[in-house]
């Protein structure tokens, strides 16, 4: 007789392990903190993207001219500029004025040198906001890009009117931001942005027979 074989019956089955319950339940919520944060993060993301966005396209006054806004900053636009772009923002705690025209490269460096006091230079910007870059009063309303994201042939200074004596100078009435971006070889379009405090009214908008 063979011994070395095994019946059915001297074969036990092995036990299945099964998991404690506690630990099931905690896989579980586990899981559910997951999907949840997944979830808040997605809609947080969300209505922060749409928070930006109708910040950025909120509130732009109508009716703002570059002739009017020139003479809200006192800065002075030049006969011979072209494309004069002009916004008026405003805001809960303060409003933004943009300008913005074409000049002659060599007009340019006329004008900021009336402008600017004497020894200080405008200078470059060697670290430029990426291409997305977007200010809560942006350039991009006037259809333009953004100063800051400009790197070749940009320059930029900022000025205030307290004991600026220059020729131009003297007729600046708010702290300015001022950027001259070369677009190309002889044309120079000027970048003009300012907080003003939320008294000014704009224009009425003019109403076309």
């Amino acid at each position: 007789m063979d011994t070395s074989r095994e019946t059915a019956a001297d074969v036990q089955p092995t036990p299945c392990r099964r998991m404690p319950v506690a630990a099931v339940v905690v896989l579980v919520l586990l899981a559910c903190v997951a999907t949840t944060i997944g979830v808040v993060s997605c809609v947080a993301d969300d209505v922060s993207s749409d928070l930006s966005d109708q910040e950025r396209t909120c509130c732009w006054e109508d009716g703002v001219t570059p002739a009017w806004m020139s003479g809200q900053l006192g800065i002075r636009i030049p006969e011979e500029a072209s494309d004069r772009r002009a916004g008026y923002k405003t805001g809960q705690r303060y409003d933004t004025g943009l300008l913005s025209f074409i000049l002659p490269s060599e007009e340019a460096e006329r004008y900021t040198g009336r402008l600017i006091q004497r020894g200080t230079e405008m200078i470059g910007n060697s670290h430029p906001e990426e291409k997305a870059y977007r200010p809560a009063a942006a350039f991009g309303h006037l259809g333009l890009p953004e100063p800051e994201t400009l790197v070749q042939g940009l320059r930029k200074i900022s000025l205030c009117p307290d004991g600026l004596t220059t020729p131009e100078g003297m007729y600046l009435q708010r702290c300015v931001d001022l950027f001259a971006h070369e677009l190309e070889p002889g044309t120079t379009r000027m970048y003009v942005r300012s907080t003003i405090e939320p008294s000014v009214t704009p224009p009425p908008v003019s109403k076309v027979p």
